[in-house]
């Protein structure tokens, strides 16, 4: 393969233009290039599917020498590289997967030149040998950048921390003069601080983009048979459609894709205490068949460079707005209207506010945590827009998206202030020594043998609040629960204890809206984003396109998105080219792959009658 440097591109849009397929960059992506390709040195935040790796790629193509890309994980770098092959770029990688004669082959091709792109994981970049290659490599002045993706790996506070990250601040001491660019989706602005001083990156142009994903659409729902209700969302959506379901647990994993696979959903695990060679099965089945589900934990996801992941489902609350946002930003990628779902019940935050107490974390650890999770409790209570309030997170401004289920079906409040300073006071007025099930008995005047052991109808919240029916009584408490007035006390048969959040309600300083469950009344049901795929596309076409795709891609031994995306496929579709010349006009293809493929989809596109 000849590498792309022989060609001598003469700017960023040629490269993007002839390589990539794209007549323009998007956003942030033209100035990075830019930076990066002059010399400089970049942190970039983007969102997953904003198009990261051209802020390195074509960069890579345009410096003399090879890019060298630290990459975290082995599908990813493989992934990547088989799409810069058939791009005609001379790309490869280095991680422990390989043979050692293949390795040997990777580092020859390397030394001599023949390499526009090396992938390689942060622990085989820091060994001896790979060093002594790169200083060799450096005294020629053929490094033509690092780039470093994921880079919130350095972050300690982050559950896909990578502690060989920490190490790669020995780039700019060893190899002064090569451009660096670390790049994430997902960091707040503690984060990026944190990215910036480990790296050495504290003087780098830092280029945000919004942290925006218009095309996904953000759906949270009551807790209520939770596997009946994802099961008729994928059916009512996503039939066929590929997705992701994270689960909290690693055995909820497991039975969540055995039931799914009984109501006839073709469905995969994934979670760390499985075998590393069905894991890995299972992580390339998902990449490289169409329409798979995978049931997994928090352990799948990272480097998943799927871009036609149409769905991302939560079956239990995620451990924080980041975490959300970066699971979410797994649908997708191809930049085509996908949704993220979410089963959430105010038990989920009861469970993750104990297991942050049960931690053996120090104190700042479970301070951030609960943090961490009561800005979660925020977005997932909501009655405004949810775009909004999670850009609001990320220090974003936002109107509202119009995209959501609380702009689509505004949700039904209660302005709960009275009946929630009734429930405190039960609490307190019974000693802050017992759970729900009996403050609401006082409450609502039941004389139980209880109540009556304990001489609580005498108390003068006895009675007080006949008048609000039981399940609404569990509902409030629950929420309160949720937001941090009332805590539960686990060593003390769940007691609930006032916190210092519940002072200024009882003071009459604030007030409690609750959010009531939708009737049972069937309302409108949105519009299905796989309707919005389709709208107007030629389905008998595309699906031609996808099953050609589909064969070419197990010919080629490569996953069907590293072929072409869908949104290109879905493009041809709507454009029915009759020609090469026309064909090449279409987004998504560029010099390689016309010359690769343009032929075939001519042909198909023909057999249309």
């Amino acid at each position: 393969m000849t590498a792309m440097t022989a060609h001598a591109p003469s700017s960023p849009l040629h490269v993007l233009e002839h390589v990539f397929g794209y007549t323009a960059f998007r956003g942030e992506q033209q100035a990075v290039v830019e930076h990066v390709s002059a010399g400089g040195d970049a942190l970039v935040l983007m969102p997953t599917g904003g198009g990261k790796s051209l802020c390195y790629q074509v960069p890579a193509l345009l410096r003399a020498g090879t890019a060298v890309v630290v990459s975290p994980l082995i599908a990813l770098m493989q992934d990547q590289v088989s799409a810069l092959r058939e791009a005609g770029v001379a790309a490869a990688y280095l991680n422990s997967s390989q043979a050692a004669d293949e390795s040997v082959t990777v580092e020859r091709d390397l030394v001599a030149g023949r390499l526009d792109l090396l992938y390689v994981a942060p622990e085989r970049l820091l060994t001896g040998r790979m060093l002594a290659t790169l200083d060799r490599l450096h005294e020629a002045g053929r490094i033509a950048l690092f780039a470093i993706d994921e880079a919130h790996c350095v972050s300690q506070w982050g559950h896909d921390f990578r502690p060989e990250y920490l190490q790669l601040s020995v780039l700019p001491e060893r190899y002064p003069g090569v451009p660096r660019i670390a790049l994430t989706a997902t960091a707040d602005a503690d984060t990026r601080e944190e990215i910036a001083q480990r790296l050495g990156l504290a003087t780098a142009r830092r280029f945000i983009s919004s942290f925006d994903r218009p095309n996904i659409r953000y759906r949270m729902v009551d807790k209520d048979n939770p596997r009946n209700q994802l099961l008729a969302f994928i059916r009512d959506d996503h039939a066929g459609d590929a997705g992701i379901v994270y689960c909290l647990s690693r055995r909820k994993v497991e039975e969540t894709a055995a039931w799914l696979e009984e109501q006839g959903i073709r469905a995969l695990a994934y979670h760390a205490g499985m075998p590393q060679d069905v894991r890995a099965a299972n992580q390339s089945r998902f990449l490289r068949e169409d329409g798979l589900v995978m049931c997994a934990t928090i352990a799948f996801g990272m480097g998943i460079d799927k871009p036609d992941v149409r769905f991302v489902a939560h079956l239990d609350l995620p451990r924080s707005i980041e975490g959300y946002y970066q699971e979410t930003g797994r649908a997708g990628r191809d930049g085509l209207p996908s949704q993220a779902w979410m089963a959430w019940g105010a038990q989920d935050i009861v469970q993750q506010r104990r297991m942050i107490d049960e931690s053996e974390g120090s104190e700042d650890f479970k301070r951030r945590a609960r943090a961490r999770l009561d800005a979660l409790v925020g977005l997932v209570e909501t009655t405004g827009c949810r775009r909004k309030h999670l850009l609001a997170h990320f220090g974003e401004q936002g109107e509202h998206c119009g995209n959501c289920d609380n702009c689509l079906e505004p949700p039904r409040t209660w302005d709960a202030t009275d009946a929630a300073r009734k429930a405190l006071s039960g609490v307190f007025r019974t000693g802050q020594r017992f759970g729900a099930g009996h403050v609401i008995d006082v409450l609502r005047g039941e004389l139980t043998d209880k109540v009556r052991d304990w001489e609580h109808d005498k108390v003068s919240t006895f009675g007080i609040g006949a008048d609000v029916e039981e399940k609404t009584w569990r509902t409030l408490f629950r929420q309160l629960v949720a937001r941090g007035l009332l805590a539960v006390d686990h060593d003390r048969h769940n007691a609930l204890t006032l916190t210092d959040l519940a002072r200024p309600l009882l003071r009459g300083e604030a007030e409690f809206s609750l959010r009531l469950a939708p009737e049972k009344r069937r309302t409108k049901r949105m519009r299905g984003t796989r309707m919005e795929i389709l709208d107007g596309v030629p389905l008998t076409l595309f699906d031609r396109l996808r099953a050609w795709r589909a064969a070419t891609a197990r010919e080629r031994n490569v996953p069907a998105y590293v072929i072409f995306h869908d949104a290109t496929l879905r493009e041809i579709a709507l454009a029915r080219p009759g020609s090469i010349e026309e064909l090449a006009h279409v987004s998504g293809i560029g010099d390689r792959k016309l010359e690769a493929y343009g032929t075939a989809i001519i042909a198909e596109i023909a057999r249309e009658v």
